[in-house]
């Protein structure tokens, strides 16, 4: 009895810190919306996009086109004509347009305010998503089958450009807001840094083990900082020195990652890890430091994400899905990962703080 009542205070002041730490983690993430949509006959989807002027959503299913989602009402306003086989989306605020990246290498381009679609442009045999640099105001189409990143003119959506990239999974690309770009290649285990201007390659770099698979890319601009979303065996986020390439932290995440958001506002980094069915959340504390902050269960193959930057709302696309052994099954990312997915069960989701 006596021990116990010298240990007390020691135990008192452990159960002290243990509260005030509980209390400073402060609101988690969790779902708050699951809006699933009605008359998708086989469902497949890629990318998302958020317009934070309109709190519209974006969404790519591929067999029935570029979705409008309204995020405050909760349901999907329109589809946009002439986006068959859309896979990611450019929204471009100063131009009034939006471009939708289509499967079979065109682009559908619209206007934001009204929806209305002027035209779809063929430029390549296939693509999988665009990215605009605002310096030289060029869109940058990732081409992975032609091996090639295609640069289109916003205002005209009319090639400017080519450039042979020796990859056939050109994935990710931020730019740096000095008229470059940092893109990754997948297949190559390589980050690339492109000069805009000039339309070529500036420096390639390896991403060392344990970035097996580069696929996501953000970048930092005040820290000058490259970061890398690794999907291989031991999924981590990678950080690069934007300068030297060196590699100066790494941080273990989910897998089946498809898609890295950086806010600069709260200093967080987001990936959406569709086979562990969760979202990596990351904190900066400086340059070359970084750790888990919280990780948020999601939805399974919820591998793709879009960041409300004024609510930091994180919004999701899910189905369900099911591995048919009659029909091709793709191992890359998961020993069985969905080949087929059902009728009516795209899901709209949202995760807040709460």
């Amino acid at each position: 009895m006596k021990l116990f009542l010298r240990s007390l205070p020691s135990l008192l002041a452990l159960s002290g810190v243990l509260v005030a730490s509980g209390a400073a983690a402060g609101p988690l993430y969790r779902i708050d919306s699951a809006v699933t949509i009605q008359g998708q006959a086989a469902p497949s989807w890629d990318y998302l996009a958020f317009d934070p002027a309109t709190s519209l959503l974006y969404l790519s299913l591929r067999q029935d086109g570029a979705l409008v989602y309204d995020t405050k009402a909760r349901k999907v306003l329109r589809t946009i004509d002439d986006t068959k086989g859309a896979n990611a989306f450019v929204l471009l605020r100063e131009f009034d347009r939006g471009f939708v990246i289509n499967t079979d290498g065109s682009a559908t381009v619209f206007e934001l305010s009204t929806h209305k679609t002027l035209k779809r442009v063929k430029f390549a045999e296939e693509a999988d998503n665009g990215f605009y640099d605002p310096v030289t105001r060029q869109l940058l189409v990732t081409t992975g089958g032609a091996h090639e990143a295609v640069f289109l003119d916003p205002r005209s959506a009319e090639v400017l450009g080519r450039m042979h990239v020796d990859s056939s999974k050109l994935e990710g690309t931020a730019s740096d807001g000095k008229g470059n770009m940092f893109m990754a290649l997948r297949d190559r285990n390589k980050v690339l840094r492109i000069d805009m201007k000039r339309r070529e390659v500036s420096a390639e770099w390896p991403t060392p083990a344990p970035c097996d698979q580069p696929n996501g890319v953000a970048f930092d601009q005040a820290n000058e900082r490259v970061f890398v979303a690794c999907r291989g065996r031991d999924p981590v986020l990678s950080v690069i020195n934007a300068a030297n390439g060196k590699v100066v932290s790494t941080v273990p995440i989910g897998r089946g990652s498809d898609v890295l958001v950086f806010d600069a506002e709260q200093r967080k980094l987001y990936t959406s890890n569709g086979v562990d069915a969760n979202l990596a959340i990351v904190d900066q504390i400086d340059a070359d430091t970084y750790k888990v902050a919280e990780v948020p269960t999601t939805r399974p193959y919820a591998r793709t994400m879009a960041l409300d930057p004024r609510t930091k709302t994180v919004w999701l696309v899910a189905a369900e899905g099911t591995v048919d052994p009659a029909k091709k099954r793709n191992t890359d990312v998961a020993t069985y990962y969905p080949n087929t997915y059902f009728k009516d069960t795209v899901t709209v989701i949202s995760l807040q703080r709460h």
